[in-house]
């Protein structure tokens, strides 16, 4: 099994001399089973130059299995621009979760995206087939050689992250997420509940992710930027550390890069962290992503 990043940055595309190294594209996982089959875990700016590489590499009609982890704009904003969608004998199967709080499921995303006010073709132009599959949070799927289990994160709106087994490797993503944290103090009469759900999702999240070969993790701020963020969704990377750590992961990449950080920034923040936690790492080795790592797992 192998995976490649199409896009690494969060928030908003940020092309430029600056992230040019690393590159400015939203979030785009190409992940590849064994045996070919072809999951993509989100659809940001990232699918549109994914797109063109299948289509420049085609050896027969393209089947691509879509995994959004949630609806933000920087993860779905690529969609209308997979340009299979556009080329007959393609066969494109979006997944997602229902949206508790709204009730849509993952149909909405591309619904919403392809309404005339916002994109000039309507899906019924497109040539190619669309499926859209309604996932449970924490049941995993088959797809094709290879198991899907997700978590739910924890993020303003529902995400899941997903984890990817094919014949004893396995990859996972968080999607956007930001440790788990109990809004009340000590005092509170509503503390020991929220304190309870707290232990209760986190020890989900870890259960899944435990001894994963590589986890690619929301690492959008430094410890001393979380503060002014909090409640925002987004992790650091000093707590993507922790969580490598304590799962037993075997790698590390972190990801969904602050936009207004260079890359000359970003390696400054990176080898801050990798100073400070110099001597805990044992065999655990920890990366930045960037557009056209490939990684491959065997």
């Amino acid at each position: 099994m192998k995976f490649t990043f199409w896009g690494v940055r969060g928030s908003i595309p940020s092309p430029g001399p600056r992230t040019a190294r690393y590159g400015g594209n939203t979030t785009c996982i190409e992940v590849r089973t064994d045996k070919d089959t072809l999951l993509i875990i989100d659809a940001g700016t990232g699918l549109f130059p994914l797109a063109q590489s299948l289509l420049d590499n085609k050896r027969g009609n393209i089947h691509a299995n879509i995994f959004i982890t949630h609806s933000h704009w920087d993860h779905i904003h690529g969609l209308p621009f997979f340009t299979p969608l556009f080329v007959r004998g393609s066969r494109v199967r979006l997944h997602g979760v229902t949206d508790p709080d709204t009730g849509h499921g993952i149909e909405h995303v591309m619904n919403v995206q392809l309404q005339n006010s916002y994109f000039p073709v309507s899906e019924t132009q497109m040539s190619a087939t669309i499926e859209y599959q309604s996932l449970v949070a924490g049941e995993p799927i088959m797809v094709g050689d290879a198991q899907v289990s997700n978590v739910v994160m924890n993020h303003p709106v529902i995400n899941l992250g997903y984890r990817i087994d094919c014949n004893g490797k396995s990859v996972f993503f968080t999607g956007d997420h930001e440790p788990f944290y109990n809004p009340h103090r000590a005092d509170h009469p509503e503390y020991a509940a929220a304190e309870r759900q707290v232990r209760a999702r986190s020890q989900a999240i870890d259960d899944l992710l435990a001894g994963v070969d590589a986890l690619i993790v929301d690492c959008s701020y430094t410890r001393e930027e979380y503060p002014a963020k909090q409640g925002w969704g987004h992790g650091t990377f000093d707590e993507a550390v922790e969580l490598a750590l304590r799962v037993g992961a075997k790698a590390l990449y972190c990801t969904h890069h602050e936009p207004t950080r260079s890359d000359d920034e970003l390696e400054t923040v990176f080898a801050q962290v990798m100073a400070r936690h110099a001597g805990r790492l044992g065999d655990l080795t920890v990366q930045l992503a960037y557009e056209g790592l490939q990684v491959v797992l065997d």
